[in-house]
C-alpha cells in the first residue's frame, strides 16, 4: 500500500494538516493510535483564541487564524454535520510584571490587532464582580502571603475580538470530515512502530498490524507522543529547541451568575497576576486553567500513556481559589471536576513547524497547549512549507515565509524553526 503522505496524529494539527495537503492534490493517510479524531489533547484545550504573544510571528499566525474560525464553513470549503461555532466574547489580559503591556502593544499596532487599554476603574466596570487588586506574585494556598490584601491595583488590555470555539474536538471532526472529502483516509487504533527511509529521505511507514505505507513525505504531528516518532525516525540530534510531554488540569465549575447576560458567550480573562486564565461558556460555566506560576511544581512526564486521567483535588482548589480570589461570588466546591490533557511543551513555549534532517520528514510539535487557536493556519503553513522545499527551497538557510489571505501580514515561518534560538522574550507560561 502507498499514500503520498503519511499524517501522523488526528487531532486539530493533523486533521488540518491533511485538509490542506490534501486540497493541494496530494493522496493523504492520517494515522492515529486512538480510536477517533481528536481524542488526544485536543479534546482536552480550553480552545480560547487570543493574540498575545511574544513575537511578531506568534501575533501575526494567531490573528490571521482567528478570521479562519469567524468563517469556520468558508474555511473549510464544504458543509460538514454540526459545524462548529467561534463565540466571540472578548479578552482581558491583566497587567502584569512578567508580561507588561509594553512588551505586546507594539506587535498589536504593527499587525492590526484592536484593543482597548483599561485602567483598573474600568476593569472593574466592564467585568462586574473583578477585584482589581494586584497581588503579584501568585503564591500558594498554604503560603500565608496568598490571603494577604492586595498592595495595588491592575489594568488590562482588553481585545474584542477574542473568544474560544465551543468543542475543540468537535473543530478536529469538522477539519477531518473536510479532509475526507478530498480523498484523505484514516486509520486508528493503529500505532507507528517504524519510519523507514533510504538514501536520506523517508520511505514508508510501518504500523502495528504489520501494514507498511510507502511514501514521501512524513508529518510528525502526534502531540505528546511526537518525540517517540522523532526516535523511531532518527531525527532530533540538531534540535535546539527541547520539548516535553506536560500533565495539566483543566478546572470547571458553574458560573456564579452576574458575570454576564443569560445566553451570552461568558468572559475570558487572562490573569498571571494570580496565575490562572478563566474561560466563560454558553449556558453560564466556566473553565479556569493554571499559567504555570513559578510557586506551582510543573507536571513533566515520561510516559504520556501513563498520566492519571482524573483532575486532582489539590490542582482544582488552587485555580478555583485564586480564580475565587478575582471573582467575587465564586465558590469553590469539595469536588473536583474538570479535564485532565497533556501538552507538547517547547522549553520557550513556542512550537516547532520545521522540516527535518530527514528529507520529507517533517514535524508540527511543541505545540505548549497555546496552538489550538492556530489549527486552521497551522495546515495552510505546512502545506506551503512542503510544497516550497519539494520545489528546492532550503529553508534552513533562507526560511519560507507565508503571506496571510486574510490581513497581508508576512509570517517567517523561521520563526519555528527546530534550530531557532530560544525565545528570551517568552513569559515562561503557556502564553508564550
Amino acid at each position: 500500500m502507498s499514500t503520498d503522505v503519511v499524517v501522523i496524529g488526528a487531532g486539530v494539527m493533523g486533521s488540518s494538516i491533511a485538509l490542506e495537503l490534501a486540497r493541494a492534490g496530494r493522496r493523504v493517510t492520517v494515522v492515529d493510535k486512538a480510536g477517533g479524531v481528536g481524542l488526544g489533547s485536543t479534546s482536552a484545550s480550553s480552545a480560547i483564541v487570543r493574540f498575545n504573544f511574544s513575537t511578531h510571528a506568534g501575533v501575526a499566525a494567531s490573528w490571521e487564524a482567528h478570521f479562519c474560525w469567524r468563517a469556520w464553513e468558508e474555511h473549510l470549503g464544504c458543509v460538514v454535520p454540526n459545524p462548529v461555532r467561534f463565540e466571540r466574547c472578548g479578552m482581558a489580559v491583566l497587567d502584569v510584571d512578567a508580561a507588561p503591556r509594553a512588551a505586546y502593544l507594539p506587535l498589536f499596532d504593527a499587525v492590526g490587532v484592536p484593543y482597548e487599554e483599561w485602567d483598573a476603574a474600568t476593569l472593574a466596570a466592564r467585568i462586574p464582580g473583578l477585584d482589581a487588586g494586584r497581588y503579584w506574585p501568585p503564591k500558594r494556598l498554604d503560603d500565608d502571603a496568598f490571603w494577604a490584601a492586595a498592595d495595588g491595583t491592575l489594568g488590562a488590555v482588553h481585545t474584542p475580538d477574542a473568544g474560544y470555539v465551543g468543542d475543540p474536538q468537535l473543530a478536529a471532526l469538522n477539519l477531518a470530515s473536510a479532509a475526507e472529502r478530498h480523498g484523505t483516509e484514516f486509520r486508528f487504533r493503529r500505532t507507528v512502530t517504524a519510519v523507514e527511509s533510504a538514501g536520506g529521505r523517508v520511505t514508508a511507514v510501518v504500523l502495528d498490524d504489520g501494514s507498511r505505507l510507502g511514501c514521501a513525505t512524513v508529518v510528525n504531528a502526534a502531540g505528546p507522543w511526537s518525540g517517540r516518532i522523532n526516535e523511531l525516525a532518527g531525527v532530533g540530534s540538531d534540535f535546539t529547541i527541547g520539548v516535553r510531554p506536560l500533565r495539566q488540569e483543566v478546572s470547571h465549575l458553574r458560573e456564579p451568575g452576574g458575570l454576564d447576560p443569560e445566553g451570552s458567550a461568558g468572559i475570558a480573562v487572562a490573569d498571571m497576576d494570580l496565575g490562572v486564565y478563566i474561560r466563560g461558556e454558553v449556558g453560564g460555566g466556566l473553565l479556569i486553567g493554571g499559567t504555570e506560576p513559578e510557586c506551582d511544581p510543573l507536571e513533566w512526564v515520561d510516559d504520556p500513556d501513563s498520566v492519571n486521567p482524573n483532575p486532582t483535588s489539590a490542582v482544582f482548589e488552587a485555580q478555583v481559589t485564586r480564580a475565587a480570589r478575582r471573582l467575587s461570588g465564586l465558590t469553590v466546591p469539595n469536588r473536583a471536576r474538570g479535564v485532565v490533557g497533556v501538552y507538547d511543551v517547547a522549553e520557550d513555549w513556542t512550537p516547532i513547524y520545521d522540516r527535518t534532517d530527514l528529507d520529507g520528514f517533517y514535524v508540527v510539535m511543541g505545540t505548549s497547549g497555546n496552538q489550538f487557536k492556530n489549527a486552521p493556519l497551522v495546515g495552510q503553513l505546512m502545506a506551503t512549507l512542503i510544497d516550497r522545499v519539494d520545489n528546492g527551497a532550503d529553508h534552513d538557510a533562507d526560511p519560507v515565509c507565508f503571506v496571510g489571505p486574510h490581513t497581508g501580514e508576512t509570517i517567517d515561518l523561521g520563526a519555528f524553526s527546530r534550530r531557532r534560538s530560544i525565545n528570551t522574550a517568552n513569559s515562561g507560561t503557556v502564553f508564550g
